[in-house]
């Protein structure tokens, strides 16, 4: 089965390029950071058949017939690099590597069956000059070997603090993060004060592009990420950072 999945034709990107030109040409000076899932959290969604927290078939394939895996993830792998590079293209300003399971895995199975298929993806846009960033949750101590598949900027959830990333990753890498996205329903005043706190542990890495920690839940009042953005810029050396 995985030998039979195609090759991605070029032209089925027009739609996404358009899509990304449009983005780019109405948000201005703000720049837009274009998007894919990694290799290992796309592939699990093959394997499983959807969504799942504890990967029993992804585990027993990679496993049980490593060299299939490593076919699977390769492809996976030249589809998003594919993807990115036509986002890039079309004027993407940046782009993140979303591994939102990649923490099921220990940092062995990481490296022995995961990193190569990141970094490829890495290698195919490193040409572009595009900060590149790697994210995943729950991925506190695959940090390090995430930042070396080609990241240069390390994303981080809101399970660790951006001054602990910062410490694990030696102090040289710029992170995106990590505001908890679960309080976004709740009161201001406490969503207010997470904000400030996660504004202040930034200071201490090189770079800080604020974000949240994983997705925007689907029922956020997006009023509240208005006032979020508002209170952001509000901060003294903090008007850039939230692209």
């Amino acid at each position: 089965a995985v030998d039979r999945l195609p090759k991605l034709d070029p032209a089925t990107l027009a739609p996404i390029a358009q899509g990304v030109a449009a983005a780019v040409s109405g948000l201005g000076a703000t720049p837009l950071i274009g998007f894919a899932g990694a290799p290992f959290t796309v592939a699990s969604y093959l394997v499983e058949g959807g969504p799942s927290r504890t990967f029993p078939h992804t585990l027993a394939l990679m496993r049980d017939d490593e060299s299939t895996w490593h076919r699977l993830a390769a492809w996976v792998a030249r589809t998003a690099a594919a993807f990115l590079q036509a986002q890039i293209e079309a004027g993407a300003q940046a782009i993140q590597l979303f591994d939102s399971w990649v923490g099921a895995l220990t940092a062995p199975e990481y490296e022995r069956l995961v990193a190569r298929h990141s970094a490829a993806v890495f290698a195919a846009v490193a040409d572009y000059d595009v900060p590149r960033v790697h994210f995943g949750v729950g991925a506190s101590h695959l940090l390090a070997p995430m930042r070396a598949a080609g990241a240069t900027v390390m994303g981080v959830d809101a399970s660790l603090s951006l001054s602990a990333a910062n410490r694990l990753l030696g102090g040289s890498t710029p992170l995106q993060g990590n505001l908890d996205p679960a309080l976004l329903a709740g009161p201001w005043e406490a969503l207010e004060a997470h904000t400030r706190e996660v504004l202040r542990a930034g200071e201490a890495a090189p770079g800080h592009v604020v974000n949240l920690g994983h997705g925007v839940p689907p029922t956020t009042d997006p009023d509240t990420l208005t006032r979020l953005v508002e209170l952001i810029h509000s901060v003294p050396d903090h008007s850039g950072d939230l692209q």
